[in-house]
């Protein structure tokens, strides 16, 4: 996991992208987020043109997490990315893991759910992210 003063940095820039792509509610449109960057932010990325080898398949949304895996590197190696000071993550898979489950699962959209939504199965569904990956997204070991 990021130190505390990078993951509210990360927290941070997670917000920014949700305000600039107009993201009001889950899920996250990250394929479309990787493939049209905002004001060439980064390069765009035809993922047609990406191999399926990069992709895990344990989970019916384990593919939406490798796209914001990739994302999160996208957006770590870009020039944007390195204005933003996040270039060192490209070297640092726990923090591209944790910053790509914050993508999927901005903070904000995990605040703005009702109650019976917060439960285990319907928030799992309405961000289309793997179970373990919620719950490390919600620091909740056990869920």
């Amino acid at each position: 996991m990021p130190s505390v003063v990078d993951q509210q940095r990360l927290e941070q820039i997670t917000e920014d992208l949700v305000q600039l792509y107009e993201v009001h509610g889950p899920p996250v449109p990250i394929e479309s987020m990787l493939q049209r960057p905002p004001h060439e932010m980064w390069e765009e990325l035809d993922i047609n043109n990406l191999s399926g080898s990069f992709i895990s398949i344990g989970d019916r949304y384990a593919p939406r997490m490798s796209l914001a895996r990739l994302f999160a590197r996208q957006i770590a190696s870009s020039e944007w990315g390195s204005k933003q000071a996040l270039s060192s993550l490209v070297h640092d898979e726990e923090a591209i893991h944790a910053f790509a489950r914050m993508l999927v699962m901005p903070a904000s959209l995990i605040r703005s759910l009702s109650e019976g939504a917060r439960r285990r199965d319907t928030n799992k569904r309405l961000f289309n992210v793997p179970g373990a990956e919620r719950c490390q997204r919600l620091r909740k070991p056990a869920c």
